[in-house]
């Protein structure tokens, strides 16, 4: 009965949302909230970047005799480019979480609406909305739109980003690009709202889980490699154990390494005797 009841409810207010306007339903993203995201998948995707140490060559000695010197990737422009033509990509990972507001209804990972929807219907309980249960999984036309906004303010800010990039990149990209050149001037308050998830929300369980994944396999490598420093530690200290076990019976039977070797070498000359 309860379960009915929720289901109900969400109808409800579902439809009478659609009845009061697609205006109000739909609430598409504003500049700074497109900024906002877009600085926080770039740095996500310069951080990921940036620990390489792989070096690009561009010594091409049939143009100059001397050739120019290698360049450091994380330093290099084929590392700004790349980061630059997919970054808007990863604004894909998004859904819209109706339950929360501000900034913070896009998020990675499900809604918890969906996830409650999802629950129900896996239980057998039927759930009949305007949206097709095909449909529920689909990108939502706020994170399309936070997709194609992100795209246009890419090409507008292009330099201002190689700039950060190429200089210290001392200072948060956020207060760089958004602060100091995208918003400059204009309302920045979507900026600081931070969501600090609640119990049972699924995306914020989801980003957790990850986090925690990401540590854990940081310290299972950590751990390999000190195993395999006792293991070598362990090998080196058994073939010296056997050296000196070698070099002490040589010497209890009577003489040097040196002189065993000069004997294996060296044949005992005896005359031949006849009988």
């Amino acid at each position: 009965m309860n379960v009915c009841m929720c289901v109900v409810l969400f109808l409800v207010s579902a439809t009478a949302a659609n009845k009061s306007g697609d205006d109000e339903w739909v609430h598409l993203p504003n500049k700074c909230e497109v900024c906002k995201f877009l600085s926080i998948e770039m740095k996500s995707a310069f951080e990921e970047t940036g620990k390489t140490k792989e070096v690009i060559e561009t010594n091409y000695r049939f143009l100059d005799d001397k050739g120019a010197p290698p360049i450091k990737y994380v330093k290099s422009d084929i590392r700004f480019i790349e980061v630059m033509e997919n970054v808007c990509s990863r604004i894909m990972q998004y859904n819209l979480h109706k339950e929360r507001v501000g900034s913070n209804r896009f998020a990675k990972g499900m809604s918890e609406t969906f996830s409650t929807l999802h629950n129900l219907v896996n239980k057998g309980v039927k759930v009949v909305m305007d949206i097709p249960y095909e449909l529920w999984n689909e990108t939502s036309a706020e994170v399309a739109d936070l997709k194609k906004q992100c795209d246009v303010m890419v090409e507008q800010y292009e330099e201002v980003i190689e700039d950060w990039y190429k200089g210290s990149q001392e200072e948060d990209l956020t207060t760089y690009l958004c602060e100091k050149h995208v918003l400059k001037g204009q309302d920045t308050d979507c900026l600081k709202e931070k969501w600090s998830g609640k119990k049972g929300d699924t995306a914020a369980i989801a980003e957790d889980k990850k986090k925690k994944g990401k540590k854990k396999k940081g310290k299972d490598s950590e751990d390999e490699q000190k195993k395999e420093k006792k293991v070598k530690k362990k090998k080196k200290k058994s073939k010296l154990t056997d050296t000196e076990t070698s070099k002490r019976k040589t010497e209890e039977a009577g003489f040097t390494s040196d002189e065993e070797e000069f004997q294996k070498k060296v044949p005992l000359n005896q005359d031949k005797t006849e009988l």
